[in-house]
């Protein structure tokens, strides 16, 4: 299927492109303010977590009262009681009730080589095909991709800010096809959203390491502004384990970056990579605190004492592991990963590609996983699974005191169509309006 005429032409498209952003967003204010570019306003009427209500000793209710935010260049300074006396001459806004939560991050997220933008298109059957496979699809593609690639990034950007999302780490393909192209491109598509979302770019050999010797091209894009340099199943792909470790950590260090590796593979060559990996940190105190495994779903086939044994040793160094929640794989021990205190993220991996036709954009979904994946389907269970959502941001602490917000937090935040985080969890409240930096990025409120 060939992308139409009218998406051949990138005015077209960006014509587009908000009324696609909302097109997995089902309740849309229909009036209000479009724009708050205020450096000092107050936003009224914002509900926000007071705290638990109990019984029985188990958590059965979220108690909210709405508030007054006063923001001020892009940071929160007050949380006020309603009805609290306003300095008259600041502008003022309402939040019309809905209630307030911080900001998601979309912590693995591919920008660059996506349909969505353009006429639904579904991937070729996956049943029988290889990595290799795959990948010689993708390399077919992307000629044709290239030529709308920073208008169908921009279109996914804007529905991440739909879904609530202003934080993302994005993994940019570096291969013999596209070249620098895709990075040039996805760069200028951040450069357009800066004022809107925050990203950092992971340069990700998608066709392999080694495989398809983009060592150079790597090296060129660490001095292109990325900030994290990727891998990819060094086994499987490159069919060097060590060799391909050792030449994505030396880049990283010859060029001062950190490490966010793709690891699809299983025991017992995901778990060899994992250990090498923990091996040459422990060795290389530069690389501490500076590792990223993607997937890693090779961790779920360890039995609970291998894991409490590697998973001690990545949280001593600061291992992060930022799983998109696969339901295709044996369940991530993610709650136990935690338990031992590694660093946990997610992210919505692929919008609608030749990988996958799944992809929504929406962190809410990835928190309600979560919680029916666990089995946290309770008041507290479902407030407490949005943290992976918000970047363990969470309005209310275990204990039930106020966590979020508080004078001196960035004005990052999201106005959803729910009665507390358990509501919004479950339900996948509708995102009404997104916050960034003080500025309102998506949706809209109304003028106090």
């Amino acid at each position: 299927m060939q992308l139409t005429e009218k998406y051949d032409d990138p005015e077209a498209l960006r014509e587009d492109r908000h009324r696609r952003a909302g097109g997995l967003t089902t309740h849309f204010a229909e009036a209000g303010v479009l724009s708050v570019t205020d450096n000092h306003y107050y936003l009224d009427d914002a509900l926000l977590e007071q705290g638990f209500e109990h019984e029985n000793g188990c958590v059965v209710a979220t108690k909210t009262a709405l508030q007054v935010i006063e923001v001020r260049d892009g940071r929160i300074v007050a949380v006020l009681a309603k009805g609290a006396a306003l300095n008259a001459g600041l502008p003022r806004y309402s939040a019309r009730g809905a209630l307030m939560l911080p900001a998601f991050h979309d912590m693995h997220v591919h920008l660059d080589k996506t349909f969505y933008g353009g006429p639904w298109r579904a991937p070729l059957p996956r049943r029988g095909a290889t990595i290799f496979d795959m990948i010689a699809r993708e390399a077919a593609l992307l000629p044709e991709l290239l030529r709308t690639s920073r208008e169908r990034a921009e279109a996914v950007i804007d529905l991440l800010l739909s879904q609530g999302t202003t934080r993302a780490r994005c993994h940019c393909n570096i291969d013999p096809i596209s070249g620098l192209k895709s990075l040039e491109h996805l760069k200028l598509a951040l450069e357009n959203r800066s004022e809107s979302l925050s990203c950092d770019i992971v340069a990700f050999p998608q066709h392999g390491l080694l495989r398809s010797g983009v060592e150079g091209l790597m090296r060129e894009a660490a001095g292109m502004g990325v900030d994290f340099i990727g891998g990819l199943d060094p086994t499987v792909v490159d069919g060097a384990m060590e060799k391909s470790l050792d030449t994505m950590f030396q880049i990283a260090l010859d060029h001062d970056k950190a490490v966010d590796i793709h690891l699809h593979e299983m025991a017992p060559a995901g778990v060899d990579a994992i250990r090498y990996m923990i091996e040459t940190i422990e060795r290389t105190p530069q690389l501490k605190n500076r590792l990223s495994l993607s997937h890693a779903v090779a961790l779920a086939t360890l039995s609970p004492e291998e894991l409490e044994e590697l998973a001690s040793r990545m949280a001593a160094q600061g291992v992060t592991v930022v799983s998109a929640i696969p339901i295709w794989a044996p369940a991530m021990p993610l709650p136990q990963l935690r338990g031992f205190g590694v660093k946990l993220m997610s992210g919505t991996d692929s919008v609608m590609d030749h990988w996958s036709a799944f992809g929504t954009g929406d962190m809410l979904e990835k928190a309600n996983l979560w919680a029916r994946l666990y089995r946290n389907g309770d008041e507290f269970g479902l407030s407490r699974a949005m943290a992976i959502a918000s970047g363990d941001i969470l309005p209310l602490a275990d204990d039930g005191s106020r966590a979020w917000p508080s004078p001196g937090d960035p004005a990052e935040f999201v106005l959803v169509a729910g009665s507390c985080s358990a509501e919004a969890v479950a339900r996948r409240s509708p995102r009404l309006a997104t916050f960034h930096k003080g500025r309102l990025v998506f949706g809209t409120v109304d003028k106090g």
